[in-house]
């Protein structure tokens, strides 16, 4: 019914999360029919995505890629003026910048990627946690960490999560802390309010 290239960019949009097929066919026909400056903006802004993007070796964050085959460092790992003796412990990207809009928080960050899920098949040997531990210890020169907050979801798995960072990472001697209640139980960090966030990091306790 629509052209075989329309249809495989509805294909490609549907597999985006949160986006269904018929939301996927809306972009795909209002890019295709009204918009082409527009499409050819995305498509060079997706090509320069991928070649100049990396995931930061230190954090876990988007950063640029090194040039000269240098490990790509983010714009937070690169930042002198942030403690690095607070580190906060995130699941996701979207919860890092989400705890960066609440400028209640001036250290640096570990992102897992993951939460502890028995049921989706993320066990302890899915989650990163000895690269966790290296960047605790110091490793490579770097000052060791004094304090670290969890901030995974108030969920489930979230709280399992927290719970098996601080015990993997109690006997290096480090103070591991909690966001304090505030966030509701479930949801995510995403979607909470920068105020709420910021009084959550004040108000954090010790996992002990």
């Amino acid at each position: 019914m629509l052209p075989r290239k329309v249809e495989e960019l509805v294909r490609l949009f549907a597999r985006l999360p949160s986006v269904g097929e018929k939301t996927a066919q809306r972009f795909a026909l209002y890019l295709a029919s009204r918009e082409p400056d527009t499409a050819r903006a995305l498509g060079e802004a997706l090509v320069a995505m991928v070649d100049t993007v990396a995931t930061c070796a230190r954090c876990g964050n988007l950063a640029e890629r090194g040039e000269d085959g240098d490990e790509a460092r983010c714009a937070i790992c690169r930042d002198s003026r942030r403690d690095a003796g607070l580190l906060c412990v995130v699941a996701r990207i979207q919860d890092l910048m989400s705890i960066e809009r609440s400028r209640a928080f001036a250290g640096s960050y570990f992102v897992l990627g993951k939460l502890l899920s028995p049921l989706e098949g993320v066990g302890v040997d899915e989650l990163p946690l000895a690269a966790l531990e290296r960047r605790v210890r110091g490793a490579g020169g770097e000052q060791s960490v004094r304090e670290v907050l969890v901030a995974t979801p108030p969920s489930v798995d979230g709280e399992a999560t927290a719970l098996l960072v601080a015990r993997e990472l109690k006997p290096l001697g480090v103070t591991v802390t909690r966001l304090a209640t505030g966030v509701p139980h479930g949801g995510d960090l995403e979607f909470s309010d920068p105020v709420t966030i910021g009084r959550a990091i004040a108000g954090r306790r010790d996992l002990g």
